[in-house]
């Protein structure tokens, strides 16, 4: 789960982050996270917007307070471009759309967020780049940055994230579900998932700080790039 450095000047850093990987320490602080990384690399580090522990690509970090207050006010007044690449459930109609449903944290406290009238406005745009029926390869612009937005937004249209054990089934995907003659080879006892983690990938960011604009992306990773290719083989 090694990240990898897109980019780096002198207030900023961004990284491509691995799926698996936590953004910040969570409360217990246990597991390693990026930032832990990226404090032991360069001594002082900021956050300024998360992923999911599942979430894979594009992340930045400040490298000062002055940094992490521009950026942080770029994030809060929706003056960045933040693109995602997700597989969902099913065949989405119509293909493109727009999801305005409010945000709010589930009242038990356990992470998961809920749609509720009460909850903060939050806005995700999609558009559907291939229809393999079964699953949909879909392009979100989120203009809001609730926790969890993509994937309740997408569990609202009736076509979760492949692989959300919040909000959708959590069930990985096999070739042989794909492919109608599969045979294991010699060497296995049992088939292994092509994909068993989140099918969401943060690909791009875009934002404006004194006049220079920066436009960061982050290529899909293996596993992703793996499952598509087997899709578009066999489905």
């Amino acid at each position: 789960m090694k990240p990898e450095i897109i980019f780096e000047d002198d207030v900023l850093v961004a990284i491509n982050k691995p799926s698996g990987l936590l953004s910040i320490p969570d409360r217990e602080g246990k597991e390693i996270s990026l930032k832990k990384i990226l404090l032991e690399k360069y001594g002082e580090i900021f956050t300024v917007h998360r992923l999911d522990k599942a979430t894979s690509g594009v992340i930045v970090f400040a490298k000062d307070e002055t940094t992490h207050a521009v950026l942080s006010q770029l994030f809060e007044s929706r003056e960045t471009e933040k693109i995602y690449f997700g597989l969902v459930q099913g065949s989405l109609s119509p293909a493109t759309g727009r999801i305005t449903e409010p945000i709010m944290q589930h009242s038990s406290g356990n992470g998961k967020m809920v749609l509720h009238a009460k909850g903060k406005p939050s806005v995700t745009e999609y558009e559907v780049v291939e229809d393999f029926k079964r699953f949909s390869w879909v392009k979100f612009k989120i203009l809001t940055g609730r926790t969890h937005q993509i994937r309740i937004h997408s569990q609202f249209t009736g076509h979760s994230i492949v692989c959300d054990e919040l909000y959708g089934n959590g069930e990985p995907v096999f070739i042989s579900s794909l492919k109608k003659k599969y045979n294991l080879s010699k060497n296995e006892e049992a088939e292994k998932p092509i994909l068993s983690r989140l099918a969401l990938h943060s690909a791009s960011l875009k934002f404006l700080v004194n006049d220079r604009e920066y436009f960061f992306e982050a290529p899909l990773p293996k596993d992703i790039k793996a499952l598509l290719q087997q899709l578009r083989k066999w489905q």
